[in-house]
């Protein structure tokens, strides 16, 4: 039977390589014979230890593993899954069965595919975030699980009970029931990450219980597929299959983050693993313990995230900020007075950095919560009061577009929509006919709507024409491809 490992794998798909998954780990072995002192002679000046720095000091996680430690729990899933068979229908004397059933022909005489249901089996880790048994792990590690079973480090086990689970930040909150206070790590007050400083991972990675590896925060705000509202920690901590929901500690002990993802050519460790942010875990676990689920915030926006020549045309200082690129209707955002072509800077006066900071802080604010958001719109601030929405029926919070638009400069050819065109987008434009140039660049493409340059409408060849020439060696099109619209940025200098 073949063991289901949870460790939620991503593959990367670069234009270079192509990136498979496959699980698998590697293990190097340090020689140390090499450090050996060759010339017992040596002068007693060079061979006698130096002096302490904070260079020559390596850290030591004992102490760390000996508090910590006992709160890391393996958590093992029994699960169903449906598998599809070659089964007999017929008369079971027929001499070709044998030879259908060894060839995989479903439509032999007598031989039909049939469902059937077979156990599956998973493997993952827990921190304990309170004394009573409440456990913290990931929503993959326990989904679709029909039996949950905690171990312990002291080889006590527990039947838990899974009290809710999200999806969309992949945490889950589980429950044990102990005669005695457990111990637990605290999620309550957790510390800001940094880039640079040491972490520790506690784990079962494919089964070996509480096992712990160590590294440093490579990147804080991550932003992965799938991964809207978790602004991720990347770390170079080894992290396998197994290791999924266990507790990402900083140097003092802290919890930082919940071990969640890795990105793999192999299935296994390669360098990059990534974990869920403390305070989203905590915010999460809070209202799964409240209400069993959790509601997150929208504003019913699409936006995208900014560069330099994009910060250029909108005239803005620098390249922090998010566009709007699309407005739902009836939204919260749209009661706000939210515009296409707005540039997110700031929400509730804390800037912002790009469009994974947008939509996770929206993401993970409770509905109802009222918001300013300071906006840039045509060269200055404007202060908007927006009351957060709710994410129920799969409705968006402010999905991120991926960032990628007649006239000479551009290289295009456009026409206007026609009415039944108009109709069917639901808005005017101007169709993109032939491109070149530094249109064509830019990934302008025949078939593209340009529905504005920059904030600014255009509907007509001579409105494009003046757009351009207002905006400079750099020029934002908004436009609408396959339904999705976004900003792209043409340099015509």
């Amino acid at each position: 039977m073949q063991a289901k490992f949870h460790l939620k794998q991503i593959t990367v798909a670069l234009a270079a390589a192509g990136f498979g998954l496959a699980v698998g780990a590697g293990y190097n072995r340090l020689d140390t014979s090499a450090l050996s002192v060759a010339n017992a002679a040596t002068p007693a000046a060079i061979t006698s230890p130096v002096a302490s720095t904070a260079a020559a000091r390596l850290p030591d996680f004992t102490a760390l593993v000996e508090r910590a430690g006992p709160a890391v729990v393996n958590i093992s899933t029994v699960g169903t899954t449906h598998e599809t068979a070659l089964g007999d229908q017929g008369d079971e004397d027929n001499p070709l069965n044998e030879f259908f059933k060894r060839f995989g022909i479903p439509n032999g005489p007598g031989m039909e595919m049939q469902p059937r249901v077979v156990p599956s089996r998973g493997v993952g880790s827990g921190f304990i975030v309170s004394p009573d048994g409440y456990i913290v792990t990931n929503a993959h590690v326990v989904d679709g699980a029909k039996e949950v079973t905690v171990k312990l480090t002291d080889r006590r086990e527990f039947t838990a009970k899974v009290i809710g689970t999200d999806t969309r930040t992949d945490i889950a909150l589980i429950k044990i029931d102990a005669k005695k206070p457990l111990p637990a790590l605290d999620l309550a007050a957790p510390a800001p990450v940094k880039q640079g400083e040491w972490v520790v991972a506690i784990g079962s990675p494919f089964g070996f219980e509480n096992s712990v590896t160590a590294g440093i925060v490579s990147g804080v705000h991550r932003a992965l597929p799938g991964g809207q509202m978790t602004p991720f920690i990347q770390t170079d901590v080894a992290v396998n299959p197994g290791n999924s929901g266990g507790p990402l500690l900083n140097a003092a002990g802290q919890v930082v983050g919940v071990n969640s993802q890795i990105y793999s050519r192999s299935g296994g460790f390669m360098g990059l693993s990534f974990a869920i942010p403390a305070p989203v875990a905590q915010n999460v676990a809070l209202q799964l313990k409240e209400h069993g689920k959790v509601n997150h915030g929208r504003l019913g926006i699409g936006i995208q995230g900014l560069n330099q020549s994009l910060a250029e045309s909108f005239d803005l200082p620098d390249s922090n900020g998010a566009i709007v690129g699309s407005v739902e209707k009836d939204s919260p955002a749209e009661k706000a007075g939210f515009k296409t072509g707005d540039v997110i800077r700031k929400i509730d006066n804390v800037a912002v950095t790009d469009s994974t900071d947008v939509t996770s802080r929206v993401g993970n604010m409770a509905p109802g919560t009222k918001v300013a958001i300071e906006v840039w719109r045509e060269g200055k601030p404007v202060t908007l009061t927006a009351t957060i929405g709710s994410f129920d029926n799969g409705e968006k919070v402010a999905s991120a577009s991926p960032s990628g638009g007649t006239h000479q400069k551009l290289g295009l050819s456009v026409r206007p929509l026609t009415s039944d065109e108009k109709q069917e987008v639901g808005h005017g434009g101007l169709v993109v006919e032939n491109v070149n140039g530094p249109a064509a660049l830019a990934g302008i493409q025949p078939g593209d709507v340009i529905i504005s340059v920059g904030s600014s409408k255009v509907t007509t060849v001579e409105g494009l024409q003046r757009s351009v020439e207002k905006a400079g060696k750099n020029v934002a099109l908004l436009i609408e491809r396959n339904g999705q619209k976004l900003f792209v940025p043409v340099r015509v200098g």
